[in-house]
Formats: structure tokens, C-alpha cells, sequence
């Protein structure tokens, strides 16, 4: 991920540094980290989010207008960061309640020794895990 310091980002943004610095102190931009010398270092994101700043100062907009937009923005990207995730697990628990499934048809299998020495092999924290993931399968995600 690239990282600008201030000048760099100003002229990429086609601004000044004193803006940017004003634009981070009124919290409408903000840096991604800072530098071991301890430059102020923002992303790429940063970049974009100062076209879309421009561009609505150029449809007049004031900076408390602009900030309220941006924030808003992002309330509803934070929504979908968080839909993604849970898609993401979602998908995540179907590909291990197969793999659950398949363990259980090979375990079954097996005669009751050897199955007792295969998890005797696991570790404790694997143990609880599995058997957490076979209770959660079992009783199914709560309905809302």
C-alpha cells in the first residue's frame, strides 16, 4: 500500500500542505500512521477521499456540509464492511460444516480405538474448538 507524506499527497491532490494540515486538524482527512521520523503518512484512500472534497467545495458545499457528507458515507461503509464479514463467516462455517462432515463420515468409520487416538493427538483448544463447531451446527445460528 503507498503512503504519502504531506507534500507528496498535496501535490498528487493538486493542493497545498497548509490545507492538508487544515483539513486534518477540522478531522475531514486523517493519516494512516506516521513515519519513524514521524511524518504524517496517509494512503491512497486519503487521496481520493481529498478529490471528493474538492469536487463538493465545487458544488459549493462548506466544509461542516462536506465533513457531515463524509461521515455519513462512511457510517453506511462501515455497514458494509460489516455485511462483508459476516458473509465472509457465513461462507466460512458452510466450508467447515462440510469438512466437519466429511471428518465425522471418516471418524465413523474408524473403530472406536482409533478414533479415541486421533483425538487424543489433538490438542486441548482444537478439542473445545470442534466440539464448540459441532454444538453450533447442531443447533443451527439464532433466528432474529
Amino acid at each position: 500500500m503507498k503512503l504519502y507524506r504531506i507534500g507528496e499527497l498535496a501535490k498528487a491532490a493538486n493542493i497545498s500542505e497548509r490545507t492538508i494540515d487544515y483539513y486534518t486538524k477540522l478531522g475531514l482527512i486523517q493519516p494512516e500512521k506516521r513515519s519513524q521520523k514521524n511524518y504524517r503518512l496517509y494512503s491512497h484512500e486519503t487521496l481520493l477521499r481529498l478529490q471528493r472534497i474538492n469536487q463538493l467545495k465545487h458544488e459549493k458545499y462548506t466544509l461542516e456540509e462536506i465533513k457531515s457528507k463524509l461521515d455519513s458515507w462512511t457510517q453506511v461503509t462501515d455497514e458494509a464492511v460489516l455485511s462483508d464479514r459476516l458473509t465472509s463467516l457465513e461462507i466460512q462455517m458452510q466450508q467447515l460444516e462440510r469438512e466437519f462432515k466429511e471428518i465425522g463420515s471418516i471418524v465413523g468409520n474408524m473403530k472406536p480405538s482409533q478414533a479415541k487416538l486421533v483425538f487424543m493427538k489433538l490438542l486441548p483448544q482444537s478439542a473445545a474448538c470442534i466440539e464448540a463447531i459441532r454444538i453450533l451446527f447442531e443447533q443451527g445460528p439464532p433466528m432474529m
